[in-house]
């Protein structure tokens, strides 16, 4: 068994407290990672203040910086047979999603913001003060603005993709030539600190990405008050970031949020209903269901509520649940014990509400599996409506008319992601426009590319993942101002002291 410590100032540093990392498979220790104090955290924050003050790393070229993330990108591929494993070891998903999908994915992440911090761009120069000489204005000045790194990052990454959401806080920061200091979940820490060791292993300079693991209260909390840190990017929960917003700090933070979502998928009278339910099963349980854009919240015109609801069991009924590791294995367990209770809360507390149980899996024996759940009859005000389940659970309502079906697509506290299936392409156009979501997918739902903004409305946060958008987030912009004039008292002076 493994035991790791911080990565700290490029190397790796013991803890005095150890805490065990659980396969939720399995059910045992598969690993034990630092249980890092307040007084450790400082520590790690200190070698990332440092390198971002002293080291060269902010200024470095973006072509400098981008070599080392391409160096680190390469790494990791090389290893991603090892990474696939340990993430599906540690968080339960299936190994084809972890090798074919979030391994990769997370990869391609990081060379495109090593390539797209070359190609940051601003207006970059022009002539926008003038003053009037003799009748005739001249330029007075002439502005240039720049983009600069914030400093030091402090990031928070979530259990349901440990790899994946590392590398969307990464590539970014690093890019744009901040320094980081980085907390996976406690949950899922092993394959972000085998980042840590890729990063060691190609000696990628020394304090710009800094690994700490422990609890929120010890290392979120030291991470949101220290004065050392200038940015706070966070991706889980709206407690979470709520929580962050509140603690006291010495200095006024930047903050990056990515929190809660509850994505509506609407299906319209004229939609393909086997092409909307291949995507209602393929959207619902990605991950187990554990993912932000989930579609957990159905909406079926009533001309095809029945019809969609068979098409749907008929597909379930083949979802193959097991040991992730299996590569025939399509739906793994829920991350902890903890997770899967709260998830089975939901479904008992749901029939409670008026929903009937449609269908229900067998579920292995072994691991913290929650059976893929069918609810109907599902009430607008309902918890499983409303709040965030994060498991396999499908909340089926239908509607009459498009005004009723926006309506309660928009009735949510989060504004993620959405779906919308119909043939009619006008139409869908036209109910997107109208949904107050950040992303909304059309006969499809869930695709995400290196290229294209990821982020969302109301309390799913702040600012975006992803694209060129996500490298702007973890900039300053600077306005520097060259005068023109040669003058010692200029134009524009007696509007403060003295006379035109």
């Amino acid at each position: 068994m493994k035991t790791y410590g911080n990565f700290v100032g490029g190397k790796w540093s013991k803890s005095k407290k150890t805490m065990p990392v659980v396969s939720p498979y399995s059910e045992k220790i598969i690993a034990r990672v630092a249980q890092s104090s307040a007084k450790e955290t400082e520590h790690v924050i200190r070698a990332a203040r440092e390198a971002f003050d002293n080291g060269p790393w902010p200024r470095m070229t973006p072509g400098e910086r981008a070599t080392w993330l391409f160096k680190l990108a390469d790494e990791l591929e090389k290893n991603t047979e090892t990474l696939s494993s340990l993430e599906s070891t540690n968080q339960g998903k299936s190994w084809k999603m972890s090798h074919d999908s979030d391994i990769p994915f997370g990869i391609d992440n990081l060379r495109f913001f090593a390539g797209a911090g070359r190609t940051l761009q601003n207006q970059t120069a022009g002539n926008y003060a003038a003053f009037d000489e003799k009748g005739e204005h001249k330029p007075a000045g002439f502005s240039i603005l720049k983009r600069e790194p914030i400093g030091v990052v402090g990031a928070i990454t979530p259990w349901n993709y440990p790899f994946m959401m590392a590398c969307w806080k990464i590539g970014p920061a690093l890019a744009a030539g901040n320094t980081m200091v980085l907390k996976p979940a406690s949950a899922t820490p092993l394959t972000t600190l085998e980042i840590a060791s890729c990063a060691e292993k190609i000696k990628f300079p020394k304090g710009v990405l800094n690994v700490v693991t422990g609890s929120g209260k010890e290392v979120g909390e030291t991470l949101a008050s220290s004065k050392n840190i200038d940015m706070i990017a966070l991706t889980g929960n709206t407690e979470t970031g709520k929580r962050i917003q509140q603690l006291p700090s010495v200095n006024v933070k930047k903050t990056h949020f990515e929190l809660g979502g509850k994505a509506p998928f609407i299906v319209l009278e004229d939609a393909n209903i086997e092409e909307a339910a291949q995507g209602a099963l393929i959207g619902g349980l990605i991950n187990s269901g554990q993912d932000c854009t989930a579609a957990t919240r159905i909406y079926v015109h009533e001309k095809n509520h029945d019809a969609f609801v068979k098409s749907l069991i008929e597909k379930c009924k083949h979802v193959k649940m097991g040991n992730p590791l299996d590569k025939s294995t399509d739906l793994g367990p829920v991350v902890s014990k903890e997770h899967y209770e709260r998830v089975m809360h939901f479904i008992k507390g749901a029939s409670k509400q008026g929903a009937k149980v449609a269908y229900q899996s067998v579920v292995p024996k072994e691991g913290w599996f929650v059976p893929i759940t069918i609810l109907t009859n599902v009430k607008q005000n309902s918890d499983v409506c409303q709040k965030e389940i994060f498991g396999p659970v499908f909340s089926i309502l239908s509607f009459s008319s498009e005004a009723e079906v926006i309506r309660k697509a928009n009735d949510v506290a989060f504004g993620l992601a959405s779906s919308i299936w119909t043939q009619d392409g006008r139409r869908a156009l036209q109910i997107g426009n109208r949904l107050r979501f950040g992303e909304v997918w059309i006969n499809e739902h869930g695709p995400l590319a290196s290229e294209i903004p990821h982020g969302g409305y109301k309390q799913t946060g702040s600012g975006h993942d992803l694209s060129i958008h996500a490298l702007e987030e973890y900039t300053q912009l600077k306005h520097i101002y060259f005068d023109l004039t040669r003058k010692v008292r200029k134009p524009w002076h007696y509007t403060v002291v003295g006379k035109p």
